[in-house]
């Protein structure tokens, strides 16, 4: 009766402790310290002390990390003291294997052990599924926020989402070099063609000048119709200077990749696609602009106003970059003054300069050959050929030159037949 007293009144508690009761490190330190107890008490009997082992490290298991050595500690400590204590209390030996004590605790353990691994895969199966959930959530946001890049520069987005930092209106005064672009001919263009021959050679012309933005890094603004707003000095700047530069080299490549365009539009049947540029640095408000349901990263400012005004002076696959450009990039590339203009909204005449192409001086050792007259057009790309392009390129000149050629000695045979007809008529 009395072991079955030391036993029982300690595991109703255990259970009591067990599932009534929160699992902190305080009555995980009560339960352990209860289930050693018996276990010292009725002197390490296998069967009791078994089970009552497994309910220990299976409490012990359930508890936070940073308290298992405390647990454990606490344990052993308790098993050995209430094994002493037992020992001179009862002298004898106690017979664990008499009645149903062993019976009803191994029972009881092993019910406690199945009622929380049965908890415990319940709360797995919970678990599994809110984060197959949460994965879905944040798959479908990582879709959307993707989409939702494609609008904003890459140099205003990453930012936030890197840091979260807060969008707000906002903006600022600061020095930008900035770039306006269009089409020359393609308002003309646009009223000869259909809206698909268009678009697809709007969306191709604007695909080709995206990338060589973001390679240079501009902050591409907007696309206004065939036009383009870029420019260097915020978010990041390397310095005025460097910010004139860098523009300067997206507006060269702009202008070659232009060529390449064109070639290919000539063969569609497109004629006369050319692009021009305004380029100016001065200081402009740039930043967030508009309400806070909704904002605009753009900038505003007389210099924007003078880009654009340049752009609209260019002819035909000209940069024209004002005075505070040319000051910056004139030790770097070539430019010739292309004269005064006096410009809407300006009240002085505005000094200008035409950035020459860097390759046009360097004879045969350009990377560029274009050449055009009626019925001929060559232009070579060399930076876009692959090895096993020169074999081709050279058969395919070739052929041509035969043509030529041949071309010729049909013209001199007729125009000595046409001469000797012509001096027999005089006799």
């Amino acid at each position: 009766m009395a072991l079955l007293v030391i036993v029982c009144l300690p595991s109703l508690m255990i259970l009591i402790y067990n599932y009534r009761r929160p699992k902190s490190f305080w009555t995980s330190n009560i339960v352990i310290i209860l289930l050693s107890a018996v276990i010292g008490s009725v002197q390490f009997c296998i069967i009791i002390s078994l089970s009552l082992a497994a309910l220990i490290g299976l409490r012990i298991i359930i508890s936070g990390s940073e308290n298992n050595l405390k647990l454990i500690a606490s344990s052993i400590i308790t098993v050995i003291v209430f094994y002493y204590v037992s020992v001179t209390l009862a002298v004898a030996e106690i017979d664990c294997y008499e009645g149903w004590t062993t019976p009803i605790v191994l029972l009881a353990s092993m019910a406690v052990i199945l009622c929380q691994f049965q908890y415990m895969y319940q709360e797995y199966l919970g678990y599994e599924t809110r984060a197959n959930q949460a994965v879905g959530r944040l798959s479908r946001m990582v879709s959307v926020i993707n989409k939702l890049t494609r609008f904003i520069p890459p140099q205003i987005w990453e930012p936030i989402v890197k840091s979260d930092s807060p969008v707000i209106v906002s903006n600022k005064r600061a020095k930008l070099t900035i770039m306006f672009s269009d089409i020359v001919g393609f308002t003309e263009l646009s009223d000869s063609l259909s809206a698909d021959n268009l678009a697809d050679i709007l969306n191709t012309y604007m695909h080709c000048m995206t990338l060589i933005a973001n390679k240079h890094g501009a902050v591409l603004d907007k696309f206004i119709g065939d036009g383009m707003l870029c420019f260097f000095g915020e978010p990041k700047s390397r310095g005025a200077r460097q910010d004139a530069l860098d523009c300067i080299a997206m507006a060269i490549d702009m202008r070659r990749e232009m060529r390449t365009l064109r070639q290919k539009w000539r063969l569609m049947g497109f004629e006369g696609l050319y692009i021009r540029i305004g380029i100016t640095t001065g200081y402009c408000h740039v930043g967030n602009f508009g309400s806070n349901n909704r904002l605009s990263y753009t900038l505003i400012g007389k210099e924007a106003n003078l880009a654009a005004r340049l752009e609209a002076s260019a002819g035909k696959d000209e940069i024209l970059v004002s005075e505070s450009t040319y000051d910056y990039v004139c030790h770097n590339y070539e430019c010739q003054h292309a004269g005064a203009f006096q410009l809407k909204g300006f009240d002085d005449q505005v000094n200008a300069w035409q950035v020459l192409d860097p390759d046009a001086d360097k004879g045969h050792l350009s990377k560029w050959v274009d050449h055009t007259l009626p019925g001929f057009n060559l232009h070579l790309n060399f930076k876009d050929m692959k090895d096993n392009d020169y074999q081709d390129i050279r058969a395919r000149l070739n052929f041509a030159l035969e043509r030529v050629e041949q071309e010729e000695e049909k013209l001199a045979t007729d125009i000595a037949a046409e001469c000797k007809r012509d001096n027999n008529g005089h006799k």
